[in-house]
């Protein structure tokens, strides 16, 4: 039997194990935030997870087999291509565009692969941050319900973390066919630390995956499960989202100057409109592998592109987010001269 902790008049807290779907307060307290995005889904349809990696493992293990071929966008999300491997999966990564996704590939690929799963991350994709845009997004929708529907995994941790512009709306909101499977999150927003996530979809596939999740991990914290759900229902997650934003857009621009002041011999990039990265492309014949190692040995971290696309040794990936103001323009100085010196 579960502790209860009496927190205030209207609710209780317990550390028991709670309902393979998460707490249904929160659950609920989700349904009303995704409103806002244009996405309507009762409690039932909705269940909590221990992170977004978490999600990706119980549909690669619940929804699944070993063997069927799994589309995602070309770079891709790292922990995506490990979580998906293990799993026994073939993969295949297709194109983008300024657009996004090149959503002519994925029929194609439909046909001669019978492809299982598209995956996307259509705000602020991990790792080139790019914004699928709004008509993209549509003919997308459109050609994995035509004909033999393909279903979609639309990975949204970022799209709150806008700086200027609120992104369209998430590919879920234009769903008609419950044929996207959406992932939220808190952890790149308010705290890793909270591991509070949230899956939607229609109710048969949400609760094969809460019964898995009940067999992985016996579901996330109750008590960052109560600490989400008032976060989120007292207004104090728009506040603090508001104050985040106004910090990484500070710092994105700071990186921006920084990068046209020591960079513009030797790469070029674009300016991104959220979330947390900056996505260089190389203009020497220098390797990106290369300039890693040589810049790790100097104290300098950074994601060179061959980490997401075997095959991309032009650009690398800049977080802005965690380093001070001080070390990131005494890095981002270092990695310039570095790189000359390779040239």
């Amino acid at each position: 039997m579960g502790q209860i902790l009496q927190i205030d008049n209207e609710q209780s807290l317990s550390f028991g194990y709670m309902e393979p779907k998460g707490s249904l307060s929160l659950r609920e307290t989700i349904s009303t935030y995704l409103r806002t995005k244009g996405i309507e889904a009762s409690s039932e349809s909705i269940s909590t997870v221990s992170g977004g990696l978490l999600a990706l493992q119980l549909i690669s293990i619940g929804l699944l087999n070993r063997g069927s071929t799994f589309l995602h966008e070309t770079p891709s999300y790292l922990n995506l291509v490990h979580v998906f491997q293990s799993a026994g999966m073939n993969l295949m990564g297709l194109p983008i565009d300024k657009e996004g996704i090149k959503f002519d590939a994925i029929e194609r690929m439909k046909r001669q692969h019978y492809a299982s799963l598209f995956y996307t991350i259509p705000t602020f994709y991990n790792s080139t941050g790019k914004l699928m845009s709004e008509k993209r997004r549509l003919e997308l929708i459109e050609v994995c319900q035509k004909e033999t529907t393909i279903p979609i995994i639309e990975d949204d941790v970022y799209g709150d973390l806008w700086f200027e512009n609120p992104p369209p709306k998430p590919l879920k909101a234009k769903d008609t066919q419950g044929n996207v499977l959406y992932i939220g999150s808190v952890s790149n927003t308010l705290s890793p630390g909270l591991r509070i996530s949230w899956i939607v979809g229609p109710e048969p596939v949400i609760e094969r995956l809460a019964d898995i999740k009940m067999q992985t991990d016996y579901g996330s914290s109750s008590l960052s499960q109560y600490a989400v759900d008032k976060w989120l229902c007292s207004g104090m997650y728009d506040d603090f989202l508001k104050e985040i934003r106004e910090e990484l857009k500070f710092r994105m621009d700071f990186t921006i100057l920084i990068l046209k002041k020591y960079f513009s011999e030797i790469a070029t990039c674009s300016t991104p409109k959220g979330s947390f990265y900056i996505w260089i492309n190389l203009l020497s014949c220098v390797s990106n592998r290369k300039v890693f190692n040589v810049v790790l040995r100097e104290g300098i971290l950074l994601n060179p592109g061959s980490v997401y696309d075997n095959n991309d040794l032009q650009h690398l990936r800049i977080s802005y987010s965690y380093a001070s103001m001080e070390q990131l323009e005494k890095g981002l100085i270092s990695l310039a001269k570095l790189i000359k010196s390779l040239l």
